[in-house]
């Protein structure tokens, strides 16, 4: 039996995978040759990171997730810490440059990216609505 690093993310175990500490997610499919070559890069560098969640979404499996991430490419790369969205990159990320997001990331100062991040859903929560389209309806 294979053992992986890795977990499988879905819907369903989501919002507790990524609530606290660090999270690496990466979005692939089966189909998807970069998917495929990327997968032992993303199985290692979960091996040397322990310390680290490395979560695996078959877009699939879970369209839901992909879109509401606005998942264009695959493999796309997001990493998370205590729930907050850190980043996003399309594209299969180099063994060096995983381990280097990995010791960035344990070195920031999350009461700073807390407070920039209240301060970003703060403003985004006061501003108006908008419609996209011309039919839409205005919210009520």
């Amino acid at each position: 039996m294979k053992t992986t690093n890795t977990r499988t993310v879905t819907e369903r175990n989501f919002e507790e995978t990524v609530k606290s500490g660090i999270v690496f997610l990466d979005f692939w499919a089966s189909w998807c040759g970069p998917c495929r070559a990327f997968a032992p890069i993303f199985e290692a560098a979960a091996a040397r990171h322990p310390d680290i969640v490395f979560g695996k979404i078959d877009t699939e499996a879970e369209p839901h997730l992909s879109a509401a991430f606005g998942i264009q490419s695959i493999p796309t790369l997001m990493i998370l810490r205590d729930g907050i969205l850190l980043g996003v990159q399309p594209g299969m990320v180099p063994r060096e440059a995983l381990d280097e997001l990995a010791a960035q990331v344990r070195a920031l100062d999350m009461d700073k990216v807390r407070a920039q991040h209240q301060a970003t859903e703060a403003k985004r929560s006061a501003q108006p609505k908008t419609r996209r389209f011309a039919s839409e309806r205005p919210p009520a």
